[in-house]
């Protein structure tokens, strides 16, 4: 991931958030793409445009720069704002 206040170069649509979201949910292209009733191959034109636009390279970057910039919700992290409370630090580092 390129630069820590990097968000992305262009903005993201609606079906590319989408598709970061199925792909976070460890989809294949081809899963993504019965889902979202699209072919494969527009998949594969969403997945590349995302890597472009997220200066990504692969999936797994993809998903770490998603979850850094609060576009995807994987078990409870980055859902929401945590509470101000006070919480057991071991408990949330890790």
């Amino acid at each position: 991931m390129a630069g820590g206040d990097f968000q992305a170069q262009g903005p993201l649509s609606d079906r590319e958030l989408q598709v970061i979201e199925l792909v976070a949910a460890g989809l294949t292209n081809q899963e993504i793409a019965e889902k979202l009733e699209i072919s494969k191959r527009t998949v594969d034109n969403h997945i590349s445009n995302i890597l472009t636009k997220t200066e990504t390279e692969n999936r797994v970057a993809l998903v770490r720069w998603a979850l850094q910039w609060g576009k995807v919700c994987l078990d409870d992290v980055n859902c929401c704002p945590l509470p101000n409370v006070n919480v057991n630090k071991e408990a949330t580092s890790g």
